[in-house]
């Protein structure tokens, strides 16, 4: 059978973390260079969950050593990993790599600097609330659903809970904080979800920063669209 999720966490769930920060990323590592996606993996979690580095390290070398078998791998009680664009033969040798470059982050103190977010899996990671927020009420849908964007922020405001909203203010001004150039602020909200351009005439800072104020300000009745 299947691995259950606690077995799954136990043996791959970290090692899983690190693939998913691969998803549309070339695992173009080398043993003298991590490549882009392993660089935006270790910045995120060395300043949020840096005890997990030691634990994806030591699942890397594990299941680069000791492959699912095929008894395993009929009974379904493996880890899948995900096509990265590497040949079989390669697969071994670049999570043997991987793991050399966390372990040498953690034992020489290799710690990338702060950056804004460089790839889809790091935006996410460090902006959680502000994606659910941004892909579960700005989709494609949005002008179906709501009468406009203020709308589906009050929205969004009465169906949460308190404690989310404020943790969504703070992702808001931590994005803002990064002060980037238009253009890259663009590119952040449609990473995270957002699939309709913000309100005339704001820029998408502009409206950012206006969603900020209006979350923390009074909650709102929500208003159904007539």
């Amino acid at each position: 059978m299947p691995l259950s999720p606690l077995d799954h966490d136990r043996r791959h769930g970290e090692l899983d973390q690190v693939m998913r920060a691969y998803a549309g990323q070339p695992a173009d590592d080398t043993p003298e260079r991590a490549g882009q996606a392993l660089t935006a993996y270790l910045r995120h979690t060395w300043h949020t969950r840096p005890g997990a580095l030691a634990v994806a390290e030591q699942q890397l070398r594990e299941y680069a050593e000791h492959p699912p078998g095929r008894l395993r791998q009929r009974l379904g009680e493996f880890y899948a990993l995900p096509d990265v664009g590497l040949a079989d033969g390669e697969i071994q040798p670049w999570l043997l790599c991987l793991a050399d470059h966390l372990r040498r982050s953690v034992e020489e103190g290799e710690v990338p600097a702060p950056a804004a977010p460089a790839t889809h899996w790091e935006w996410h990671a460090r902006f959680p609330e502000l994606g659910q927020f941004l892909g579960g009420w700005f989709s494609q849908d949005m002008p179906d659903e709501f009468a406009d964007h203020d709308a589906a922020v009050d929205h969004y405001r009465a169906a949460t809970d308190p404690q989310l909203v404020a943790r969504l203010v703070g992702e808001l001004h931590e994005l803002l904080a990064l002060d980037l150039d238009e253009s890259d602020y663009a590119v952040a909200v449609a990473e995270l979800g957002m699939e309709v351009d913000p309100p005339a005439p704001y820029s998408p800072s502009g409206w950012l920063a206006l969603v900020a104020d209006r979350l923390a300000g009074a909650r709102p009745e929500y208003e159904p669209r007539p």
